[in-house]
């Protein structure tokens, strides 16, 4: 059994890899990068390196040959994807992949209605194009990673004291990106899941007030909920000088949660690892706990 990882260097892939690397042979394993730098990092580890990318279909269809399984981590360019999700599917099929695990993401409505369409649409286009290929699929419907938390309350939190932040009383089902990770090794390493769709979520949903008060229990720091108008919140991020795209992000991020696109749980990762999920207050007090109040304050 071959597999390979696409994505291996970002955070979720390399995971992945870490994860996988302790179920199985490292002899069965490659990774996939867009060119030779970095590769010997993952050749010390005696981890196969092939070369490929999204925009090029052939050099994929070449780092793709005699591999079982495919985990292809969706691509972070939001509008070069469109096409990119469609050429990994294109190789895939060329180069006769035998089973694709796909990244996705976790909602309720479908993409035409989907307050974040701008990364609906990349994520609905390669679900499309792997269902239509006639390859064995399985579809991660990954919720919103607990490490967007710092994102989304600031990284100055226990400074400010405070959570603003336009989602009103909207719920997330979050979910540890080492979780999803160790979710991926154990369906790359088992059998049983072809032509399945996984919600990924944790196993308790919540909303930033209930945020606000698990991060006041661990830090022994009183943390308030604020959630402003839109308008409010984009004019704060100005002022603060965040660029206009990662302002529309932000609050289309926040829209989505308040119309309840991420408001999931699931039993998932406890059904297919044997194991309980990290939960909320574990990663918070991982996070803004008392041992760690010198170096968020610092920070």
């Amino acid at each position: 059994m071959k597999i390979l990882i696409t994505g291996a260097t970002g955070k979720l892939g390399g995971l992945v890899l870490d994860s996988l690397s302790t179920k199985t042979a490292k002899e069965n394993i490659a990774v996939m990068l867009r060119n030779d730098k970095g590769a010997e990092a993952f050749s010390n580890r005696g981890i196969e390196v092939r070369i490929g990318n999204y925009d090029d279909t052939v050099s994929m269809v070449k780092a793709f040959k005699d591999i079982d399984k495919l985990y292809f981590i969706s691509g972070p360019d939001l509008e070069g994807r469109l096409t990119q999700h469609k050429n990994v599917v294109a190789a895939a099929i060329e180069a006769n992949v035998g089973h694709i695990i796909y990244t996705s993401f976790s909602r309720k409505g479908g993409p035409e209605a989907h307050p974040l369409l701008t990364l609906a649409e990349g994520h609905i286009i390669a679900e499309n194009a792997i269902k239509d290929s006639g390859i064995p699929f399985t579809l991660l419907l990954n919720n919103y990673y607990m490490e967007v938390i710092p994102l989304f309350v600031g990284e100055n939190i226990l400074q400010s004291k405070t959570i603003y932040f336009p989602a009103g009383h909207g719920k997330n089902g979050f979910i540890a990106r080492q979780d999803i990770a160790e979710l991926s090794a154990v369906i790359l390493t088992t059998t049983g899941h072809e032509q399945k769709s996984y919600e990924v979520s944790g196993e308790q949903a919540y909303d930033f007030e209930e945020v606000a008060k698990l991060i006041s229990e661990v830090s022994g720091i009183t943390i308030n909920y604020i959630s402003p108008s839109e308008e409010d919140f984009a004019k704060a991020l100005d002022n603060y000088g965040v660029p206009p795209a990662l302002i529309e992000l932000s609050s289309l991020s926040a829209k989505a949660i308040v119309t309840g696109e991420f408001d999931k749980i699931s039993n998932t990762y406890e059904r297919i690892t044997g194991r309980k999920p990290t939960s909320l207050i574990e990663f918070l007090h991982q996070q803004y706990g008392h041992k760690n109040h010198d170096k968020n304050i610092e920070s």
